[in-house]
């Protein structure tokens, strides 16, 4: 949540829904309701009422589009098809079947929070906003999420979907993600959420932004809320929610060094915590640009004990959340393996590098390696 100062917070004053809104609440709720009966998504997890199952698709769609979600989601629930059979695994075993989703941290949290319930509920979701919200990785709008589709509650959400259509609804013009802003949205979401069928209204607002309420050109004349949306009518739909200025993205240099010795390359293991981490990787070391390349290369083969001459395959570019990557890849071939590999290294044959979930940039590397290979 944004930060604001005390004034701008204390400035926002609990909504008397009686007062404050320009509709009766209850009229929102029932055009939803009716939209959704006839417009809803068909997707996998809405024929469930399993916590856990609703759980995982929640922490699976934060800035993940459903048609990337749904194979993870089939995939992950072939494997670990219960909480208990979560909290049993190993943190390695989940990160391998979470590979490709990015933000990495929520498969460690999905992890860490199977095996609290596993632990402190004996397996049994819990179904309160206090409760929810104390495990890893869950926030008051996943454990809105849970408690309305799983457990029928009439809980409010606000995810980015949520988020836009009521900005629109009430025509909010100013910083959608200021303090103050947070805090009113709240206030709408709770009041408009209906104290029945609470599951239905849940998914029915997360379909209206997903489908209708889209981020550019939504299409008003087919939204059930038309004749209430203050956007709408002001002519405001188009522009709202209003851009926060972009801040610039930082570019990073790399090289990575593929090492071949007898048909295996070395690989690494990232530290379980900060970014990509518990991922596999190549060897790598940041380009100093006041450096030249070479120099640094021989310095990372040096510390691996890796003498030879490289190969520059080529470069590739990737986007991770926070910055661009500019990659150096380079093949190193062995005839002896002069390093022993302990502990976080290890030697991997290459017909098993699948089984291994390497992040997104190292991934494009090791196809940059393998076409080189079957040119050879």
């Amino acid at each position: 949540m944004a930060r604001g100062d005390k004034k701008t917070e204390a400035s926002v004053k609990p909504i008397n829904p009686a007062e404050s809104l320009p509709f009766p609440s209850r009229a929102i709720s029932d055009r939803l309701l009716a939209w959704y009966g006839r417009k809803g998504r068909d997707l996998p997890w809405r024929n469930t009422r399993d916590p856990y199952r609703v759980w995982l698709s929640e922490v699976m769609l934060q800035q993940t589009t459903v048609a990337a979600v749904v194979p993870y989601y089939h995939r992950f629930l072939d494997r670990f098809p219960t909480l208990q059979v979560l909290a049993e695994a190993s943190l390695d075993e989940v990160i391998q079947y979470w590979a490709g989703l990015g933000y990495y941290s929520r498969a460690r949290n999905l992890h860490r929070a199977a095996r609290q319930v596993a632990a402190e509920f004996g397996g049994n979701f819990p179904d309160t906003q206090e409760e929810l919200c104390a495990l890893p990785g869950i926030g008051r709008s996943t454990a809105g999420a849970i408690l309305s589709i799983a457990f029928d509650q009439p809980a409010p959400i606000l995810d980015g979907n949520v988020r836009r259509v009521l900005v629109r609804l009430f025509a909010w013009t100013e910083d959608p993600r200021s303090s103050r802003a947070e805090r009113r949205l709240w206030q709408w979401a709770e009041v408009l959420t209906p104290s029945d069928r609470a599951h239905d209204y849940a998914q029915a607002i997360m379909d209206l932004g997903a489908m209708v309420c889209v981020p550019r050109r939504p299409s008003c004349r087919f939204c059930p809320l038309n004749d209430f949306c203050r956007a709408f009518q002001e002519g405001l739909a188009d522009i709202l929610p209003l851009k926060r200025p972009r801040k610039a993205v930082p570019l990073r240099r790399q090289a990575v060094l593929l090492a071949c010795w007898q048909a295996r390359l070395l690989v690494t293991r990232r530290p379980p915590k900060g970014l990509l981490g518990g991922l596999w990787e190549f060897p790598v070391v940041d380009l100093n640009q006041a450096q030249p390349h070479g120099k640094q290369l021989q310095r990372l083969q040096n510390d691996l004990g890796l003498p030879g001459n490289l190969r520059h395959l080529g470069t590739i570019r990737h986007v991770y959340s926070h910055f661009k990557l500019e990659l150096e890849v380079h093949a190193l071939d062995l005839e002896d393996r002069l390093l022993v590999a302990e502990g976080e290294q290890r030697w991997c044959p290459m017909n098993e590098l699948s089984q291994l979930p390497l992040h997104g940039a190292h991934d494009k590397a090791l196809e940059v390696f393998l076409k080189d290979v079957e040119r050879e």
